[in-house]
C-alpha cells in the first residue's frame, strides 16, 4: 500500500468524516473501488456492444462457432 497525500475541499473532508466511521482512507479506498469497477463495467459493456454491431468480428465469431462442435477432444 502507497501512502500519498491529498488536498479535500472543506466539506469534502467533513462529508468524508461524517462516513468514515474513523477510518478515511478505508473509506476513500472503498469509494474509490466501486467507482473503479463501474468504470470498467461500464468499459466492458459499451466494448461488447461495439463487437456486437461489428459485422467482421461476428463473421469471424460465426467461423469459429462453426468448429465448436466439430468433435475435437482437448483431454485426449
Amino acid at each position: 500500500m502507497l501512502k500519498v497525500t491529498i488536498t479535500l475541499e472543506e466539506d469534502i473532508l467533513q462529508f468524508v468524516d461524517q462516513y468514515a466511521q474513523g477510518n478515511r482512507s478505508a473509506y476513500i479506498n472503498t469509494l474509490l473501488a466501486e467507482h473503479r469497477r463501474r468504470i470498467l463495467a461500464a468499459e466492458m459493456i459499451a466494448a461488447l456492444k461495439q463487437d456486437a454491431e461489428d459485422p467482421e468480428y461476428q463473421a469471424e465469431i460465426a467461423a469459429w462457432d462453426s468448429v465448436v462442435g466439430d468433435g475435437i477432444n482437448a483431454r485426449e
